[in-house]
């Protein structure tokens, strides 16, 4: 089993306006930014890696968890058979596949793996 399997890897937060967002961090924290497009952007140097997600909805849970798993077909079979919902289906993006949960307490995450 690859050693980064089951790590929390990946942070995802939404917002409502991706420059503001970009423009607080990097003042604040230093965070640099790299964007995907006009709705993602990711962020680097935070201790951990991220992204912002653009929203028009009100934010009230921002985040979403993003664990590492190489293979998802069968970590989303473990998911659903522990009797979880799978919120979204496996899709692609740049750099990878990835899927999203429900938890038994109701929390979303995602899980993720590299092409």
């Amino acid at each position: 089993m690859n050693s980064h399997n089951n790590h929390i890897n990946y942070i995802e937060l939404y917002a409502n306006n991706l420059e503001a967002i970009k423009s607080f961090y990097n003042k604040v924290f230093g965070w640099t930014f790299t964007d995907y497009g006009p709705t993602y952007t990711s962020f680097s140097n935070s201790g951990l890696a991220g992204g912002f997600e653009h929203t028009d909805k009100p934010i009230t849970n921002g985040a979403l968890v993003i664990i590492q798993h190489d293979d998802l077909e069968t970590i989303k079979a473990k998911i659903t058979d522990s009797g979880c919902e799978i919120s979204v289906d496996i899709f692609s993006f740049p750099g990878g596949k990835r899927f999203q949960f429900i938890d038994p307490s109701g929390n979303e995450l995602g899980v993720w793996s590299e092409e």
